[in-house]
Parts: C-alpha cells; structure tokens; sequence
C-alpha cells in the first residue's frame, strides 16, 4: 500500500520513477527491515543498503516513508542511507525533488524525525521553504518542527507593542512546548501584565495526598514494600518512622504567578509538607481521570531516590541523592485507561549532612509525545 501511494505522489508531480524502481526500493527496504536490535542480519541489511543506495533519487522518499514504521536499529539504517543518496545525487550535479520533499514534509501522517530529515533537504534545496512552512507548524507533532516554528514567530512577535504583542505572545505560549522557550514567552507575557499558566499548559501535577516518613536507614527504604505499595487507603494509619503513626494528608501545590522558570513552578516539597526527615521515604499519590484509553508520558524531576507507579505497576526506579534536580528529568511511558488511574510516587531521603542535602522534592507533569498537557484532570477525593 505504501508502494502505492508513493508511486501516485511522484506520479502527480511529473517524476515518477519507473515501476520496477520503486519495486526495487521497497524489496531493498524489506531486507533493511529484518535486522534485529542485537544485530543479527547486519550482514544482509548491508548489501541491501549498498543497493538502496545504487538506485539514487528514485529511493529517497521510499527510504523516508518507510521510517514511519522503523525500529530505532532500523531507522539508523534507513537515515544513513538518505544522507548517502543526497550526497550521490549532490556529488552528480542533480537537484532534490523539492516538491515531493514539501509534500512529505506537510504529510502530519509521517513519523516526526522522518518528516523532520525531509524538511531539513527540503530547506537546502529551497531556501524560502521554511518562510512558507513554519508558520504553520506551531501545533505540528513534531518537537523539533514546533520549535521552528515557535522560534521563527518569536523574532516577528518581538516587533511588537502593546495588546498586539500580548495576544501574539499568548498564543505563542499555547504552542511552546520547549522549556527555554516557554520561560522566554512567559516572561514577556508577565512584563505585558499577563499570567501565562505553565500548570494547564504543561500537565503540571499539583494535587496529592502524602503520607510519610516511613525508615530508609542506610537506603533501605528505596526497596522496602510499605504499606502504601501494596495498597491505597486513604483512611489507614500505618506505623511509620521510629513507629510514629503517620496518615494522608493532603497537598496542594501553590504556583506563584511571579516565577517563569518551569523547574521552579509545581514542585512538591516533601520536607515542607511532611517535616525534616533523614533516612526517610515518603509517598504521594493522586488520581487522574481520562476520558479515554489513552498513551501519557510521565515526565518528573527528583532531588532524591524515586520511584513512579501507574495504576499498580512500577514504570520507573532511580536511586540516586541530591545529584540535582531539572525539568523533565526523567521519562516514563505509560497508558491512561479510560475513566480514573492512580499514580504513585515514592521518594526518599537519605543521611547525607550537607547543607545542599536537606532539600527532599520532586516535580512531576503528565504529557503528550510533543511535551504538552494531556486532556485529563485530577480526581482525588474531598
């Protein structure tokens, strides 16, 4: 089917290649496709590349669409043979397809980093198309076009006074999706007396229930199984550290309309809400409802040992103490169910005695493949 459509795109733009090219590309591809992760069939998917290759511009937008569906091992294949057949057409005096490459470029249906290579040949070939093209790209899937854009439309945004300005900008900040460029936008929304809300534009997750300190002496904690592990009860008592009795409580994050560096804003500060405690874990636990099945990253940032669970699976573990803290630290990716989810972070603390090592938080957001908000809400219990 791929075969087909690419043949009739060519077809329409006056340069189709012959049949038997395009038949020659794909079965080519298909040899490239059968490598494995582990590398087993390199040997083959070499002298498929060799071939791939030999076949010029007739291969290059069969190469590209067929990334669509490509493992990373694979994509590595397929890549290096779109730079091997530029460089070859280049070293021969022959022009990129610019009109094919615009086509594929605009075609949202292709994968991000494919359409991304496209656009980046298509720019050397046609220096205005980025002129042409960016402007509407501000809500485009892939990151790294988005930002383009989102940079493109910045240097025109600041030229601007007064409402005009606030307005350009505020629709900027519903594209951003960039950590630099969103604390660039918000800033300039903030001296033009707007409050540009990182919580609803980045998923910022606020509203937990805590319970904690529970014993993590010399680091036991981080793979103890406490209560809160095995089930959620909002209403337990549990035995924690030095068997004090400790419950939920809950608590929200109060975003201060003055910062704009997204590291800063939404952060939960366990020794805030819970107390100074060394040796220390703590949970914190929210609900999250969709109203739909649905694929999430969960993108957080910890000062200290975490741990992450989505609807009773752990989907991340790092223990590492007070190595910093940043945006979108870490990555987990995970599946909403349609209706509510439970999200549990735990976080502990270890003995370290330095002033910089008494800080215990974590920063944690719920996004989309391009790093913005995902259409849910928080459900916990009043």
């Amino acid at each position: 089917m791929r075969l087909a459509v690419i043949a009739l795109v060519l077809a329409s733009a006056g340069l189709a290649p012959a049949a038997n090219s395009l038949a020659d590309a794909q079965k080519h591809l298909d040899r490239i496709k059968a490598v494995s992760k582990e590398g087993a069939g390199n040997q083959e998917a070499g002298a498929a590349w060799k071939d791939l290759v030999a076949l010029g511009l007739d291969a290059l937008l069969p190469t590209l669409a067929a990334m669509d569906d490509a493992s990373p091992t694979v994509a590595n294949w397929l890549r290096s043979a779109v730079s091997a057949v530029v460089e070859r057409e280049k070293a021969a005096g022959k022009k990129l397809p610019a009109t094919e490459l615009e086509g594929f470029v605009t075609d949202r249906k292709h994968k991000p980093d494919a359409r991304r290579l496209a656009y980046e040949l298509l720019a050397d070939v046609d220096p205005k198309a980025p002129e042409r093209l960016l402007p509407k790209m501000l809500d485009d899937p892939s990151r790294e076009l988005r930002r383009d854009a989102v940079a493109a439309a910045l240097v025109k945004a600041e030229k601007l006074k007064g409402d005009a300005a606030k307005t350009e900008y505020t629709r900027l900040f519903a594209a951003v999706r960039d950590e630099d460029q969103a604390e660039k936008v918000a800033e300039a929304l903030t001296k033009l007396g707007a409050k540009p809300d990182f919580k609803a534009q980045f998923g910022l997750v606020t509203d937990w229930m805590l319970v904690g300190p529970f014993d993590s002496t010399k680091g036991a904690g981080f793979a103890a199984v406490y209560e809160p592990e095995k089930k959620v009860d909002l209403s337990a008592t549990y035995k924690g550290k030095g068997e004090a009795e400790v419950k939920w409580v809950r608590h929200t994050v109060e975003i201060d309309p003055k910062l704009v560096k997204l590291e800063e804003i939404g952060v939960v500060d366990l020794k805030k809400a819970l107390g100074h405690h060394k040796d220390a874990a703590a949970y914190a636990y929210t609900v999250i409802e969709s109203d739909q099945e649905r694929p999430v990253e969960i993108r957080f940032g910890s000062i200290t040992a975490i741990k992450v669970f989505l609807n009773g699976k752990q989907v991340f573990a790092n223990e590492e103490y007070h190595h910093g803290m940043n945006f979108d630290q870490y990555k987990a990716l995970g599946t909403l169910k349609a209706g509510k989810n439970e999200l549990l972070v735990k976080a502990c603390q270890n003995d370290q005695k330095e002033s910089f090592a008494q800080v215990w938080m974590f920063q944690l957001r719920l996004a989309d493949a391009t790093g913005g908000a995902i259409p849910v809400k928080v459900a916990l219990p009043r």
